[in-house]
């Protein structure tokens, strides 16, 4: 049996009908650059998350570069980030001419560690006299990037108190996360890219609400900010042919925002058929007794009630014998994939940080032993029994 990732066909079957209607309706107008479907999205978004302002942009690789513009972090600035991400994290940081600072994730959750910034600020970074701070080589300590990685919230409260510590911005990458929700000072459900100063969404076709090609999205409470990005994704211009600063080319297409218009109302429902799936996989790898041999993705916000408290964009394991059973995965065309095989600060383009293998043990552990299975909302039961089985002949 052959079970993909990965596999968007079925839900493009469910919603061909009003997704080539709006696309029709787009190529009759010929309105294809920030008209009404852009601007009713940003607003669809905007109720279904809680965030003030809303700003379509062309990717999520694109919306951290534009939010760094516009906050004018640049040259002579660091920005501490994890380093067990997506290359677009630090990437961005870095194409701002501003220096990325890696700190480690927590072993459980892969998402940064709290812990960890504290002792890198604590160890590594001073306050100057006018109040502002600066890492251990003379760099403006600027921001804070935390990843919410596969689905799952950082622990925001923590990196929050921390952050207006050392009078840092916030900038949440939830290019991943959208919808999942963190139970903010204990209380009620906060959504993912709106518990800080600015956040982000990436649209990637197989995102938990994939576009029809690249897409992405800011989310951030500041009215200001927020009319400063807008003119940032058309290269700083206000008004036309007048630039008050460099932008770039960062806008939404109206047929990216129609498609994730159509998709948005199901948002919900697909996220709580992948935890059914995650469940599955849990219930069924501790039935096996399989749980003491791979570790299983952890779940810290589920005591709290919340609805959407993991959204699973990825689900993934954990296991010394990582590539043994990646190679019998294949060999059984199972689909399964491995996020992040190299910790970005190990990547060559960094290398120049000087940054040393041991530097970070958690994200290069993690980097050797996690592997992604399949998971997304069509996947039937025999594909995941097959999947589980197969794990389960390869552990025996």
């Amino acid at each position: 049996m052959r079970v993909p990732l990965l596999d968007l066909s079925e839900q493009y079957r469910a919603l061909a009908e009003p997704l080539r209607a709006e696309v029709d309706e787009i190529l009759s107008t010929q309105n294809f650059i920030l008209g009404p479907k852009v601007h009713a999205f940003e607003k669809a978004i905007c109720r279904y998350s809680g965030a003030r302002h809303a700003i379509g942009v062309s990717s999520g690789t694109d919306a951290l570069l534009a939010i760094l513009m516009a906050l004018e972090i640049g040259p002579g600035d660091a920005v501490i980030t994890t380093a067990y991400s997506f290359f677009a994290t630090a990437g961005c940081i870095a194409r701002v001419g501003a220096t990325p600072v890696f700190v480690d994730i927590d072993p459980a959750t892969y998402n940064i560690s709290p812990i960890a910034l504290e002792r890198h600020l604590a160890e590594n970074c001073t306050r100057g006299s006018d109040g502002t701070w600066r890492d251990g080589a003379g760099r403006n300590l600027r921001a804070i990037v935390p990843v919410h990685l596969f689905g799952l919230c950082c622990d925001m409260d923590s990196i929050n108190h921390l952050a207006n510590r050392a009078s840092l911005i916030v900038i949440e990458d939830a290019a991943q996360a959208i919808g999942a929700e963190y139970p903010q000072n204990g209380g009620g459900a906060a959504q993912a890219g709106t518990m800080s100063q600015a956040g982000y969404f990436s649209f990637y076709p197989s995102k938990n609400l994939g576009a029809a090609g690249d897409a992405g999205l800011i989310v951030c409470r500041d009215e200001a900010l927020a009319h400063k990005l807008r003119v940032c994704r058309q290269h700083g211009m206000e008004p036309r042919y007048f630039h008050q600063f460099i932008g770039g080319n960062f806008r939404l297409d109206e047929i990216q925002a129609a498609i994730l218009q159509v998709k948005l109302p199901h948002l919900d429902e697909w996220s709580a058929a992948r935890r059914a799936i995650a469940d599955g996989y849990r219930e069924e790898f501790t039935r096996r007794g399989l749980a003491s041999r791979i570790a299983l993705p952890a779940e810290p916000y589920r005591k709290y009630g919340l609805t959407n408290h993991h959204t699973y964009h990825q689900y993934v394991i954990r296991t010394p014998e990582r590539d043994a059973l990646r190679q019998r995965l294949n060999e059984k065309q199972i689909g399964n994939a491995v996020y992040y095989p190299l910790g970005l600060h190990q990547q060559q383009c960094f290398a120049h940080l000087g940054y040393r293998r041991g530097d970070l043990p958690e994200t290069e552990h993690a980097a050797s032993e996690t592997l992604a299975l399949p998971i997304y909302p069509e996947l039937t039961a025999e594909q995941q029994l097959f999947v589980i089985d197969s794990i389960a002949e390869f552990l025996a």
